[in-house]
């Protein structure tokens, strides 16, 4: 059973997608693969306190690795891509092609940014950690802009307004 909440955060409202009470999705305003929003269930907020608890712990600087119980819905390789986000730390990045060779598959750079772009739960399954193999941002579904403020956040040179996404945005 899908359940949905919406919650703020400081780059627009982020929707929560939980199956059986197991976070499944975290989906931005006009992410590129948003599912339609009749298959995320019933809104329900009580399943998604530690989820929410969790974000405004990592919004507010204060938590740099998530402990939540997640439920990835991929192929296999796509969910070996995902378990591979999940290994890099806060504040770095990774390239394609560095994510490829950790999955032993070094010619498979173009296949890791297919499978990093689907990825259901974006900011705890860190996807916009991965840079272009020239170190330039390269695809995310939730915007280059986004993207480059999440990396500013982590590296510690995010600007103080906490309004960079107004709702709705």
């Amino acid at each position: 059973m899908k359940q949905h909440t919406i919650t703020d955060s400081p780059y627009g409202p982020l929707t929560l997608v939980a199956d059986d009470g197991v976070l499944c999705g975290l989906y931005m305003v006009g992410q590129r693969h948003r599912p339609p929003e009749e298959n995320f269930g019933p809104r329900d907020a009580t399943v998604f306190r530690a989820v929410e608890e969790q974000l405004e712990a990592y919004f507010g600087g204060g938590l740099q690795d998530f402990s939540l119980p997640l439920h990835l819905d991929g192929t296999p390789f796509q969910r070996s891509v995902w378990d591979e986000l999940r290994k890099i730390p806060y504040g770095e990045t990774r390239t394609y092609g560095a994510l490829a060779e950790a999955l032993g598959k070094p010619t498979a750079s173009r296949a890791v940014g297919l499978a990093n772009g689907r990825n259901p739960i974006g900011i705890i399954v860190p996807c916009h950690r991965v840079i272009g193999a020239g170190g330039g941002l390269t695809g995310y579904g939730g915007g280059l802009e986004r993207k480059r403020r999440l990396l500013d956040f982590e590296g510690g040179t995010a600007p103080d307004d906490t309004t960079l996404f107004p709702l709705g945005a």
